[in-house]
């Protein structure tokens, strides 16, 4: 595998073409594959993306993978294919829905790109990277989740909102799952180093919790027929620089738990180094009684989840 060449991305909807944007403006990889099952769809974002890299003179070339074993030796591969929550749907019925599709997706990978760093967008995200996992026989280092880095870049920007001041200078951090149980951690959050606490009231920093564990639902609101797109591409291709660079950087980001904070066989984010092997070291921050308490939530919401794939018989065989 020659590292940092070729990136692959599976589904080119808003998020993944938007994740392929981003790569081929920054020059991060010589290639970019796009698989989706709209082939016609995906040509003439390939071509478009091509050209505009073009622009700016990128070396970057997005091709596209009309079958699956078009998509070979990739480096990294992120998968953002499957189903929105349609009117009339369960969670559990999506859940099983997009669980078959990224069965289907992970074992292509798995073959055709058997080194390959596996990145997940698909939702319910920290129970479809369990399935990545689980489908893939990949070591856990190499199938992680992008919520993190998402969550905290909202939060960091209803910061910003709420304060008027400090763009660019401020670090907020999330751990737990993605979704109404995640962690936003005001202790470990700043504003160019100054704690958070020493600028926002208590009330103003539990607004901005309450607001970044529904900031998805706040632009679906806005949308009305979409979810967002940018922030969780962005964030994407932030992680998917980290790896082929082998920045060494830490993120945070959903991966299988292995004893780290008490929890086994499940996935959660937590903070991550991220390097050319991908989730090469979990980094264990210390959480007070009430994080530890959110935290237990959050990771019981993701094992309900994974618990319905087992009383589902899904991995029957594994």
């Amino acid at each position: 595998m020659s590292q940092g060449k070729r990136v692959g991305i599976v589904g080119a909807g808003n998020v993944g073409a938007t994740v392929a944007y981003s790569l081929a403006m920054l020059g991060s990889c010589h290639e970019i594959i796009l698989r989706d099952n709209k082939i016609d769809v995906a040509k003439g974002k390939a071509l478009d993306m091509s050209q505009a890299a073009s622009a700016v003179r990128s070396h970057t070339v997005v091709s596209v993978a009309e079958e699956m074993s078009d998509l070979v030796d990739c480096d990294v591969v992120v998968v953002t294919a499957g189903s929105p929550r349609l009117p009339g749907m369960s969670r559990d019925d999506l859940l099983m829905i997009n669980a078959k599709i990224t069965k289907d997706v992970i074992q292509g990978i798995a073959k055709y790109s058997p080194n390959a760093i596996v990145i997940m967008v698909s939702n319910p995200l920290d129970a479809m990277t369990y399935v990545a996992l689980k489908e893939s026989g990949f070591d856990r280092s190499r199938v992680i989740g992008m919520a993190g880095i998402l969550d905290s870049s909202r939060m960091a920007a209803f910061i910003q909102e709420k304060l008027g001041y400090g763009g660019g200078q401020i670090r907020a951090s999330v751990m737990g799952g993605h979704g109404d149980d995640m962690v936003p951690l005001p202790r470990y959050s700043t504003v160019a180093g100054v704690p958070l606490t020493d600028v926002l009231t208590h009330d103003e920093i539990d607004e901005i919790v309450d607001r970044t564990r529904h900031g998805g639902a706040e632009i679906v609101g806005y949308l009305k027929t979409g979810s967002a797109y940018y922030a969780p591409a962005k964030s994407t291709a932030i992680m998917v620089d980290a790896i082929l660079k082998d920045t060494k950087q830490i993120h945070p980001c959903a991966v299988c738990l292995e004893g780290e904070y008490g929890y086994s066989d499940v996935v959660s984010g937590v903070p991550v180094m991220l390097g050319a092997k991908g989730a090469e070291k979990i980094i264990e921050v210390t959480l007070d009684e009430q994080e530890n308490a959110m935290f237990a939530q959050s990771c019981a919401s993701v094992q309900t989840l994974i618990d319905t794939l087992n009383k589902n018989n899904f991995f029957e065989g594994k």
